[in-house]
């Protein structure tokens, strides 16, 4: 079966949470997919994207939303800069901007972390909300998850 839609899982595994989209690779599995654990180094990835043009390419990382530990967003090329953990040797607005030449659809997902410090695995919280995002993403449900329009709490308060 052709490989139609990819998922890049990025992030630094040490560093607790931010290992969240290397979780998320390792554990999704589904028809059509090509799950790819990219470590905190995507762009050696660019040569597999490039040789399937998939119609869908979804980027998931651990993102500073300013959320609920664990809550998820897609995120607009141009705000990844601005909420992006930065353990990446290249900016993922740049990789997106590359990508987007071999794929149908880019699609970056961030995942508010609870704890980014040393240390090995994902703490509950951000670990439920991988477990939603994976059933979203095998139930092709992408269209439900809410957009990033800034920092919510933060924005919030001033109502």
């Amino acid at each position: 079966m052709a490989i139609v839609r990819m998922l890049l899982g990025i992030g630094n595994t040490l560093r607790s949470d931010d290992g969240i989209g290397n979780y998320i690779a390792s554990r999704f599995h589904a028809r059509g997919w090509l799950a790819l654990n990219c470590g905190t180094m995507p762009e050696n990835f660019t040569a597999v994207v490039r040789r399937h043009h998939p119609e869908i390419l979804v980027l998931v990382d651990a993102t500073e939303l300013g959320l609920d530990p664990g809550e998820f967003r897609i995120v607009s090329e141009e705000q990844i800069e601005d909420v992006s953990v930065g353990t990446h040797n290249l900016p993922l607005s740049f990789l997106i901007r590359y990508l987007a030449e071999s794929a149908g659809q880019v699609i970056f997902i961030g995942i508010q972390p609870g704890h980014l410090g040393e240390g090995e695995g994902i703490s509950p919280d951000v670990k439920t909300g991988a477990e939603q995002l994976i059933t979203l993403l095998i139930q092709n449900r992408i269209r439900e998850i809410r957009s990033f329009e800034g920092r919510e709490k933060c924005d919030s308060q001033g109502d």
